[in-house]
């Protein structure tokens, strides 16, 4: 199937979706390795000196971890709700602990800031969010967003605001949070009626909506119109306005952006001619400048890239690759303005639709959608090398695993 024509998006109730017809393919796969240089640790004392001791490397935690999987509800061999998992943090082992029904497709999550309330798409015609109170795995309620189809949702460094990203109506929406976490009314809902769509589209598809670093702008990653709009949110009514608008080239199809620690910069993955992309970002402005595309290190044949994520010092990128079923690790150097390929690593499942670091940074979790596993991986800090951890950890259609 080519790249460029294939399916969009038309039905989001009982038949195949365009998503859900990609986590159904097949694709062949071959794994592609360019080696990485190391360097020597050297230390820093006079010779004949007493060599400086070294600072203690962080407290590695203790006992398990909470662990959400997302899934779809309304396909054959889906989930039945959230997946409810922990995970030891030094083997990586995951143990599943049971299900949270009455959320259908909650196939993204996100956490509040102070962790006391998760929430989830509905992705579903009729498209809606889903508090769910932490702990205890009470639901909290749940709000329409405006839209069809939401795929991402996030929430403002603030608390104060959820925000999600409708992909089948080519919109994004805003929710007043709570004290308590639950969701108050809709505060806005945007949608993105132009540029025109790219090749192989048939409309605006908004698959991601985020906020920068310092908060000032919130970014959302259009794949049918080939665009990431930026918006000013209103700090007190909840209201977006448009600022800029950052094009990569037609048919490109950019699904997720991730910035670097430093907000200058962010890395941008498209879905549709598989590459990837440094943009610079303006924080004054919250302009967002796009680079030319590179490679996702994935030679020939069909591949989705999915998303990046980058390690807490800024040092390592990596990007989840579908079809080609691996993960790209990526140098990050000249402060961020440079991607140097390093390597692919088999990621150990099929199809990685979704990808997360642990808060510490020492492990990697890849939800597989298609093989229904969630396959973790240890985290290198020196070298940002991926090792695999264990034995995969089955759940039906996984399609985003939040570690906390």
């Amino acid at each position: 199937m080519d790249r460029r024509a294939k399916p969009t998006r038309t039905s989001l109730g009982g038949g195949w979706s365009r998503r859900r017809f990609l986590g159904a393919a097949t694709a062949a796969t071959a794994i592609t390795t360019i080696p990485a240089p190391v360097s020597p640790r050297q230390s820093s004392a006079a010779p004949g000196s007493t060599p400086a001791e070294e600072p203690s490397p962080p407290r590695r935690p203790s006992g398990p971890r909470l662990l959400f999987v997302g899934t779809y509800t309304s396909v054959e061999g889906g989930g039945k709700g959230i997946g409810l998992a922990t995970y030891d943090p030094v083997t990586g082992r995951i143990t599943g602990t049971g299900t949270l029904t009455g959320v259908a497709d909650p196939s993204y999550l996100a956490v509040h800031p102070d962790r006391h309330t998760l929430y989830a798409v509905d992705e579903q015609e009729a498209g809606s969010v889903t508090a769910v109170r932490l702990p205890g795995h009470q639901i909290l309620g749940t709000r329409s967003t405006g839209g069809a189809g939401p795929c991402h949702l996030s929430v403002h460094p603030s608390g104060r605001w959820l925000l999600s990203a409708n992909y089948a109506s080519g919109s994004v929406a805003v929710h007043r949070v709570e004290a308590s976490g639950a969701l108050g009314e809709r505060t806005d809902v945007v949608t993105h009626s132009s540029p025109p769509p790219g090749p192989g589209q048939q409309g605006p598809h908004a698959h991601q909506i985020v906020t920068s670093p310092d908060g000032g702008h919130v970014l959302a990653v259009d794949l049918g119109t080939d665009t990431v709009y930026t918006y000013r949110l209103d700090p007190s009514k909840g209201t977006l306005t448009e600022g800029s608008r950052a094009h990569t080239r037609p048919g490109a199809g950019p699904r997720h952006l991730t910035f670097h620690p430093n907000g200058r910069f962010a890395y941008l993955a498209n879905e549709v001619d598989d590459t990837a992309v440094v943009c610079a970002y303006d924080p004054p402005s919250g302009r967002l400048s796009p680079g030319d595309p590179q490679s996702t290190g994935t030679g020939e044949g069909t591949n989705y890239p999915a998303q990046f994520v980058v390690t807490a010092d800024g040092s390592y990128a990596y990007l989840a690759n579908r079809g080609h079923n691996s993960l790209t690790r990526y140098a990050i150097e000249a402060g961020g303005a440079r991607l140097r390929l390093l390597d692919t690593v088999p990621v150990g499942g099929d199809f990685p639709r979704h990808i997360a670091l642990s808060p510490d940074g020492r492990l990697l979790f890849a939800a597989n959608q298609r093989s229904g596993t969630v396959t973790v991986f240890h985290v290198d800090r020196a070298s940002g090398e991926l090792r695999l951890a264990g034995e995969p950890f089955a759940s039906p259609v996984a399609v985003c695993a939040l570690p906390l």
